[in-house]
This record gives C-alpha cells, sequence and structure tokens, in this order.
C-alpha cells in the first residue's frame, strides 16, 4: 500500500530523529536492532515526525493490545537489500514446501510435447527414423519404457517432464549430498536424458556445497634439489612458546646442521641480529628459505637479505609442508624438550641434545654421516670417545722440530724426582725471584708441581733450579733469594771496603813446575819415530 509512496512516519520516542531521520546516514556504533531497522526502511521513501504520546494515543493504544501476543525473536529478523538472493530463498522455500505428487507428474507429463509423442510411440508403435535427439534417446530404452497410470515410466523410475525437472533437482540436493550420493538417490525414484551430467553440473554450481568442500587431492610431490655444498639452502623457523620462551631454529639442508638460540624477543631487529651472528661463523648461504612470519616478510628482512646477497624464499601461507625440512626438526627439538623434562636446566638439556644430534649419523646426508663430519670433516668428540683406546700416533713432524730446536739452543734433558728439594721461581712480584720447593708430583714431560711453604705451583722444567744446599722447610718463612745471586758462591766472604789492600794474594799465574819441551826432529830417511 505504502510501497513506492512518500509518506510521512510519526513517532513519539524523540531520538530515532536522529538515527533515522539524519541524511547521513545512521552512527557506525548504533546498535544492532536499530541498524536492522534502519536497513529495513531503506526500501521505503518517507519523512519522519516527533509527535508527543498525548497526541499520539491511537498508535500507543494499539502497540500495547498487541503486547501480549507471541511475537518473533528480533534476532530472526535479518534485513538485506539484495534483491535477487530474497528471491531466490522464497523460491525455495515454497518449492520445498510443495512436494511433487504423482497427479502433479500426469499433469505435466500431458504438457510435455517430447512425452506426448514418446506416449504416441508406445502405443501406437516407435518409426524406423527419428529426428529428435532426445526421443532418440528414449528410442534406445524403449523395452524398459512404460505408462503407469498416465505417467511415463523408465523401469521402476518416474520420467520428469522438462518443466518439472529443476523442481526434482531441488529436492534431490535438499540435504546437499555429494554427486555419488545424489546419483545413487536419484536411480531409485526419477529420470531423464543426462540426469548425471546435470547431477554434476549443479553439485558443482552450489555455493553452499563449494564453502564446505573438503581439500582437492594432492598435487604431486616437488622435493627441494640436493645442494652442491654445505650452507647452500638454509631453512629457519621459529619454534615455540616452549616453557614460555621463543628458539630460532637454523637448518642446513646439505649437512642438516641444526642450530637452536633462545629469543628474548622475536621482532625483526633480534632476528637479523641472531643470523648475522650465526652467518658470521658459517657464512652466507645463497638461499634462505622461511614462512610467512612477520619477522620474515618486512622490508628491514629484505634489505638484510639483499645487502648480503641472499635469495629469500617464502613458503605459502597456511603450508607448512612446503618448509618441512625445519618443521620436521622443530617437532624432534620438542619431543626432545618433553623427553628430558626434569632432568636439568632447559640451556643444558638444549646443548646435550644439539651435541648427540650433530654427532649422531643422519641418514638424510651423503654416506649417512654425522653432521658434524659433513660440515667439519671430521667426528667431533663427545664423552662416549673416552671409551675407546687411544693408538699412539707417530709424529714425525714434531719430532724433527724438538731436534732442530735442542741442537740450535744447546738443550738439555731436565729430570726431577719427586721429593726432590730444588728453587722454583715466583713471579708474584715485581722482580722474579727464587724460591726453595719440593717436586711433589710431575704432570707432563716437563710440567712439575712444586710445594712451597704451604702452596702448590705448577711450573715449567726451565723454571725450576736444582740446588744442593740442604735446608729445611718451613711453613711460616719465606725465602726470597735474587737471580742474581744464584751465579755468585754461597760460602763468599764480603769485604770490607775501609780495609786496604795487602800483597798476600796469590798472582793470576799458574805456579806448577814446567819442564822444557822435546821437540821432533824431523829426519827424512828415517822411516818411523819413536
Amino acid at each position: 500500500m505504502i510501497y513506492g509512496r512518500r509518506f510521512t512516519l510519526l513517532t513519539d520516542h524523540k531520538p530515532l530523529l536522529s538515527i533515522f531521520g539524519s541524511k547521513s546516514g545512521i552512527p557506525a556504533y548504533t546498535a544492532n536492532r536499530l541498524q536492522r531497522w534502519a536497513i529495513t526502511l531503506l526500501a521505503y521513501d518517507f519523512r519522519i515526525l516527533y509527535k508527543s504520546t498525548e497526541k499520539f494515543g491511537q498508535a500507543d493504544v494499539l502497540s500495547r493490545l498487541i503486547a501480549n501476543q507471541k511475537q518473533e525473536s528480533e534476532d530472526s529478523i535479518i534485513a538485506t537489500i539484495s534483491l535477487e538472493e530474497d528471491i531466490h530463498q522464497i523460491l525455495q522455500v515454497a518449492i520445498k514446501a510443495t512436494p511433487l505428487s504423482a497427479e502433479d507428474i500426469r499433469r505435466y507429463t500431458q504438457e510435455d510435447g517430447e512425452l506426448k509423442r514418446i506416449i504416441s510411440y508406445l502405443e501406437h508403435g516407435w518409426p524406423s527414423h527419428i529426428d529428435n535427439k532426445n526421443i532418440e534417446q528414449y528410442a534406445h530404452r524403449r523395452n524398459s519404457l512404460s505408462l503407469v497410470d498416465g505417467c511415463l515410466m523408465f523401469g521402476n523410475r518416474v520420467i520428469v517432464p522438462t518443466s518439472l525437472r529443476r523442481k526434482v533437482m531441488l529436492e534431490l540436493h535438499a540435504a546437499h549430498p555429494g554427486v555419488a550420493r545424489m546419483k545413487a538417490l536419484a536411480r531409485g525414484y526419477v529420470y531423464w536424458p543426462n540426469i548425471d551430467a546435470q547431477i554434476e553440473e549443479y553439485v558443482a554450481k552450489c555455493s553452499a556445497c563449494a564453502k564446505a568442500m573438503k581439500a582437492p587431492r594432492k598435487t604431486e610431490m616437488q622435493s627441494w634439489g640436493t645442494p652442491s655444498n654445505p650452507w647452500s639452502r638454509v631453512h629457519v623457523d621459529f619454534a615455540g612458546p616452549i616453557n614460555g620462551k621463543q628458539f630460532l631454529i637454523i637448518i642446513d639442508a646439505f649437512s642438516k646442521w641444526p642450530e637452536v638460540h633462545y629469543m628474548k624477543y622475536v621482532s625483526t631487529q633480534a632476528t637479523v641480529k641472531k643470523l648475522r651472528q650465526v652467518f658470521s661463523c658459517f657464512g652466507c648461504p645463497d638461499i634462505l628459505v622461511s614462512d610467512n612470519g612477520p619477522q620474515f616478510t618486512s622490508a628491514e628482512f629484505s634489505r638484510f637479505c639483499i645487502a648480503n646477497a641472499i635469495r629469500h624464499i617464502k613458503t605459502p601461507p597456511y603450508h607448512p609442508q612446503s618448509n618441512g625440512l625445519v618443521e620436521r626438526f622443530v617437532d624432534t627439538f620438542k619431543r626432545a624438550l618433553l623427553k628430558a623434562e626434569g632432568e636439568g636446566e632447559i640451556e643444558d638439556i638444549i646443548q646435550r641434545f644439539l651435541l648427540s644430534y650433530r654427532a649422531t649419523p643422519n641418514p638424510a646426508t651423503n654416506n649417512q654421516e654425522s653432521p658434524a663430519e659433513v660440515i667439519f670433516g671430521r667426528k667431533i668428540r663427545i664423552p662416549m670417545e673416552q671409551m675407546k683406546p687411544k693408538p699412539e700416533v707417530i709424529q714425525c713432524k714434531n719430532k724433527r722440530m724438538e731436534l732442530q730446536f735442542n741442537k740450535r739452543h744447546g738443550a738439555l734433558p731436565r729430570r726431577f724426582n719427586v721429593g726432590q728439594a730444588l728453587m722454583a721461581r715466583d713471579f708474584q712480584g715485581v722482580k722474579p725471584t727464587w724460591k726453595f720447593g719440593i717436586i711433589v708430583r710431575r704432570k707432563g714431560k716437563v710440567i712439575y708441581e712444586v710445594k712451597v711453604g704451604q702452596k702448590i705451583w705448577v711450573r715449567h722444567a726451565n723454571q725450576i733450579q736444582p740446588t744442593r744446599q740442604e735446608w729445611e722447610i718451613e711453613s711460616d718463612r719465606k725465602h726470597d733469594i735474587p737471580l742474581n745471586i744464584l751465579t755468585e758462591s754461597d760460602n763468599e766472604i764480603k769485604k770490607d771496603p775501609n780495609k786496604k789492600k795487602t800483597c798476600t794474594t796469590l798472582p793470576r799465574r799458574s805456579q806448577r813446575i814446567r819442564r822444557k819441551p822435546n821437540r821432533i826432529k824431523i829426519n827424512p830417511k828415517d822411516r818411523y819415530y819413536p
């Protein structure tokens, strides 16, 4: 009555004037109920005016009279401005509300031109040539066609007229079954030419089925190629939070060498700083693979990769399988921490895990070597190494070096016995001095432990001087002897500078008696000399 006409809307609620009467529309923070009312009223052309309740008695009385009647919930009213969607929904509801019957099939069959011709052929015989392709399909199945109570049947299935096929299709797809289930349901009740192809097309175009459809069949696997050398392609990812901590995981694709670093912050700046630290040890990789985390997609991280000539590859979002190398290690890392829970500090657990992982042969590497062997060319030593006997290694080069040094410097072997009294150098003061001590233990070929007083010193053989002086070790007495005194005699008598010199000193020449030498006399004729 009022649709399409301009009318005046009266209200006794004055705030509605600013809500529905404003030309700028309702505010964004308006309640949902008022927003739905406003959307509903958009279909009408009206102007809203305020009228006091005293002058608004007719509408006020009517609203109170119907207050006790059951009303639909406000939330069930959905306002929309899409007329096409409304009509489609109403049509679907109307079709579902009026199911087809045999009477409907009979009536529409009489109105269908093709089905009328088929009925005529059944009653009077089939012609030798049929120019209609649709009727020709029925002709191939003529032995299975029959007429039952005005309805054309194909076996035990009713043949649906063309005008009712859309409605039948809606009924078949009422519960949104898949193609296989929908075909199985149709084969028990209805038939028309190309019904299977139309069912497939109908299910493919159903938007509700498309939203809830399963993931497509997996495509062919495309594995990462094997790098040519260590640290050529590196995979990175974050693991955590684990016990409230985040860890940066770095894996070398060639050697499978892992790096695990605790990250106090997971920002781009902290990530770049840690990668610089790792790359300073192993070098910059050619390719760096990561997910689409904010740390790896920022402009700062892109500048870092460009500055270091690194090609950054980001895996597809929500597809961790593309970065499977590091994702698999993250799972192994988390399980290792879970198994070792309560066995110490988490930092110690991580280091024990990394030592074991790096030293264990990996079947994914060449010749099934450990990551350490691949990246360093040797095995790293672990505590279990001490159980193996160590063969004597012949070091010819070191022997030649020792002989050359001893010959050049005139070095002689120096050996000291346990309990031997000697003098050891003291480097604690400004000027090195010698102190008396006793050999306690021999630690190496030229390293000894010397007891000086109540202390044990470790000294090289070149820092130990043997002595013949008998002395007694006293714990409360210090023996400090300057180095220059050792060259003087221990029994040297100090001279008095005030005493005059006498001639009692012996001359420096030798006092022994010398005989006259008997020199040889050479005679050329003599053959022998006495």
